[in-house]
């Protein structure tokens, strides 16, 4: 039965990653996808060094780059007092890396190019409107319940990868835990055409630490290359959707970030729960799970899609090599004994420090984080060594010689 295809659940960027891996090694898989299209509502666009490099291995790194915007340096900033503390700039890792930059290329791009290519490969198939609603091992197989708009049938496959998001079916169908919690606030996503390079001298990523009201801003492309600012926010808990999100309401918030003129053009509003979970298990059987069915955490540093792109490619490689022959079926074991760990130490532990630093109240300590921050870009040892560890390029070379 190893023969069949590889059966993936949703086709966002970890799963359509997942699947045009594969099918770049002769693997047959079959990509299923709940909804009618690739969700193009603005998610995670950070792609970090280690992730441009992983993506230059299946050939996609020239056209993420023309898809999206070269961002080389970050920065961080004292919003009360309007402070440039620190820039770190990722020049410093021109011998560690050939991307040494980051890209940012909102998810739905890489998802589309993934599923564009996979139309090459006779033995790819994707599906849309097509959710995966039971699963099951079979021992010597999986099989997968599918359910469209006028019919429900039994797919069967060699493995299931759930790369299904955050609400996984596939990860409650196997009654694994998903550990963590989720933050009391939700965070609030504002679009706007407004610059604030231009205005302000932000560059293309940047956090603001504010006892108050922390901020984070980036920059992306948009679908017509005009360029589009997402600007981050929390919110104070209790309150409606109404409440945050209505106009004066959001106006009054972007104003108070930075004043200007004239009132800002918002295209897009968002709120969401943020949560810092990690699956108790990866794989059970022939089960895996990648991406956020896998782990969620807050977007401050930009790692989840990252993490989930690093999942998707380790997987790809050892699903392959176990049904090419090139290695024996508990290899397989290799994905959770590497990635669950990974994803413990360089995403959680980051991101969790990350909101930390920005929402920290303490005068004393906020200028203790400042003079930190300072000190490290100041230091070109310990810049290379902060840069390392937040591009993930530490994590994938440990993962290299694990």
């Amino acid at each position: 039965m190893d023969g069949e295809p590889v059966l993936i659940a949703g086709a966002g960027p970890v799963g359509a990653v997942t699947a045009l891996a594969l099918a770049q090694r002769g693997i047959p898989v079959r990509l299923f996808e709940a909804a009618g299209e690739v969700n193009d509502a603005p998610r995670a666009s950070t792609l970090h060094p280690a992730t441009l490099e992983l993506l230059s291995g299946i050939g996609l790194l020239n056209e993420v780059i023309a898809q999206g915007l070269v961002a080389p340096t970050f920065q961080f900033w004292d919003r009360p007092t309007k402070r440039l503390i620190a820039e770190f700039d990722h020049a410093i890792l021109k011998h560690d890396t050939a991307c040494p930059f980051v890209v940012q290329c909102e998810q739905h791009k890489l998802a589309k190019l993934c599923i564009e290519r996979l139309k090459a490969f006779r033995h790819s198939d994707v599906c849309f409107q097509s959710a995966v609603t039971s699963i099951a091992d079979l021992g010597d197989g999986v099989e997968a319940t599918i359910e469209t708009s006028s019919a429900r049938h039994p797919v069967r496959g060699s493995y299931l990868v759930g790369a299904d998001g955050g609400r996984s079916t596939v990860r409650k169908a196997l009654d694994i835990d998903f550990e963590g919690y989720t933050f009391p606030e939700r965070f609030l996503v504002l679009t706007t055409r407004h610059d604030f390079v231009e205005a302000h001298g932000v560059a293309f990523r940047a956090y603001f630490s504010d006892p108050d009201e922390w901020s984070a801003l980036f920059k992306v492309a948009g679908n017509d290359g005009r360029g589009a600012w997402r600007a981050v926010f929390p919110t104070i808990p209790g309150q409606s959707d109404d409440e945050i999100m209505n106009e004066a309401a959001t106006e009054a918030r972007l104003q108070k970030f930075f004043p200007k003129p004239g009132r800002y053009e918002v295209l897009h509003r968002n709120i969401y729960h943020a949560h810092q979970r990690v699956a108790a298990r990866f794989q059970k059987g022939r089960i895996f799970l990648a991406g956020d069915s896998a782990h969620v955490n807050n977007p401050l540093g930009g790692l989840g899609l990252n993490c989930g792109i690093h999942d998707a490619l380790l997987l790809a490689n050892l699903l392959s090599s176990v049904l090419l022959g090139e290695r024996p079926r508990s290899g397989l074991s290799q994905y959770e004994a590497i990635r669950r760990p990974i994803n413990i130490e360089y995403v959680q532990q980051q991101t969790i420090a990350n909101k930390k630093r920005l929402e920290e109240k303490d005068p004393a300590t906020r200028e203790a984080n400042f003079a930190a921050l300072r000190k490290i870009a100041k230091d070109p040892t310990a810049h290379r060594a902060f840069l390392m560890r937040t591009s993930l390029l530490e994590s994938v070379r440990r993962q290299a010689v694990v």
